[in-house]
């Protein structure tokens, strides 16, 4: 069994994942520990690059830190439009759908504006307006605060919301794609999240353009190898060949070609 130390330690390095920054007086209030003690724990974490300390707080490094929406919507417009294209085939009229947050769900959205009678259940607010100018459609959205800039809902009461439908299909996406297939995101609770709606959906669409595959993000959850349904824009570099390999029934290239 982990020392009290080592219990302590995985749980300010659980915190800072889900926060992204949490300051020192903080975590020594939270832990009834000195700041002195804190400090050590924080030099021992920050260690492997992960997170940093800067100024009396401890944080994600930079290179986990997630990209803007707005700034990650404006990339790869190509590809993604031909990844929510790609997608669009697989869902007819009248399906229900979860879709999760970030850009390549939401070009799935764009891409089912000809879609008519779908029950859309989602916490990606982009997503949701794309899909709301076809009045057959069911739009079904979670209560909670708005986190800005994405647009999207997090937290514990969206676990509980996604966790009371079923779907035929899951939308969603990855903040990143390791060499082992490891889906990354950077929260735990987008995690949570993905974990539950492909849980209660019949068919899982993993949608991602070729820059994720090899992008670190610190909270690990499902591997590749579960999906479904894996849409992506064009194959990544040669490192990933095997992986592609190992489900290539289920792959669909999309052949997008970014800009």
């Amino acid at each position: 069994m982990a020392s009290r130390k080592q219990q302590r330690r995985d749980a300010i390095a659980a915190l800072v994942m889900e926060q992204g920054v949490v300051t020192v007086g903080a975590l020594a209030e939270r832990f009834n520990v000195s700041m002195q003690t804190i400090r050590r724990d924080v030099d021992v974490l920050c260690k492997d690059k992960m997170m940093r300390r800067m100024h009396g707080r401890i944080e994600l490094s930079e290179e986990f830190l997630n990209i803007p929406f707005d700034l990650r919507a404006g990339t790869n417009q190509t590809g993604k439009r031909a990844i929510g294209e790609a997608a669009a085939k697989l869902i007819p009229n009248g399906a229900t759908l979860f879709i999760s947050i970030g850009s390549t769900p939401l070009s799935v959205a764009q891409a089912l504006g000809r879609r008519k009678g779908l029950t859309v259940i989602t916490n990606n607010l982009s997503a949701a307006m794309a899909l709301s100018e076809e009045v057959s459609n069911r739009i079904i959205l979670p209560g909670g605060e708005v986190r800005l800039p994405d647009r999207d809902i997090l937290g514990n009461d969206v676990l509980d919301f996604f966790g009371r439908f079923r779907a035929d299909f899951a939308v969603f996406g990855a903040a990143g794609i390791a060499e082992d297939g490891g889906l990354l995101e950077f929260h735990t609770s987008e995690v949570c999240v993905r974990q539950k709606i492909c849980k209660n959906a019949r068919h899982s669409l993993l949608v991602a353009d070729w820059s994720k595959f090899g992008r670190m993000a610190p909270a690990l959850g499902d591997n590749i190898a579960n999906m479904d349904h894996v849409i992506i824009d064009r194959r990544p570099d040669d490192r990933f060949a095997p992986l592609l390999t190992s489900i290539e029934e289920r792959l669909l290239v999309a052949e997008g070609q970014p800009r």
